[in-house]
């Protein structure tokens, strides 16, 4: 018996420091990737440059409870001002749509169009799952080389890595997000750890990618 309470207390012990290693790493990780991104992520429509294609990612139109999602009408907005200031000249919505009830690409579209966006201006990608299927399909089915991230911060860091890991020249435009949000929580800590473990262990690739659609100029 004594022995067996010996071994409990040691697993307990191991466990406890393990846990208190792998919070600190995943810690080491998330300052590693802000760090090494933070230079692609702009607050100022001022300072940011000039791209061809925005891409918005995609987010729910209403929260839990029926209320307006200020994540969304904010990364909406946020595309808007980039097009008004001709820092982009063609958004690319991406988003969820796996139920008929539920679509953020066309949700993002009509909430565009409504701010007076032209159609012909806005491309919709309807397999935008997961931020890596939206970075990684910007490039091998929507055929661009360089793109703007539109996102909030926290989310842009993670978008950034992916992107710049496959080659394209991403850069962010960081949306507002509400105050007490504004700061990374837990779920996006270990969302960027498992980004991690997609691109460089299990080389995770998009749900579907598809033929080429490449994205043409827009007629104003």
């Amino acid at each position: 018996m004594k022995k067996i309470i010996q071994w409990a207390k040691w697993i307990i012990r191991m466990s406890f420091r393990l846990a208190i290693l792998g919070f600190l790493g995943l810690l080491l990780l998330n300052w590693v990737i802000i760090g090494k991104n933070q230079q692609y992520l702009y607050n100022d429509l001022h300072d940011i440059p000039a791209n061809n294609v925005g891409m918005v990612l995609g987010t729910s139109k209403r929260l839990v409870g029926g209320a307006s999602n200020p994540y969304f009408a904010n990364r909406v907005q946020a595309a808007y001002d980039l097009y008004k200031a001709e820092k982009i000249k063609h958004i690319l919505v991406s988003g969820d749509n796996q139920y008929q009830s539920y679509n953020e690409p066309r949700d993002m579209y009509q909430a565009l169009v409504a701010k007076g966006i032209p159609e012909s201006c806005i491309t919709l990608d309807y397999a935008g799952f997961r931020t890596l299927d939206s970075v990684v399909r910007s490039k091998e089915v929507f055929r661009q080389q360089d793109i703007t991230i539109i996102s909030q911060r926290f989310h842009n860091y993670r978008a950034v890595l992916v992107g710049r890991h496959y080659g394209i020249g991403a850069i962010a435009f960081n949306a507002k997000a509400p105050q007490r949000f504004d700061q990374p929580v837990l779920r996006e800590y270990l969302a960027r750890a498992k980004a991690v473990l997609d691109l460089y262990i299990f080389q995770t690739d998009p749900r579907f990618l598809g033929k080429k659609e490449p994205i043409f100029p827009c007629q104003q």
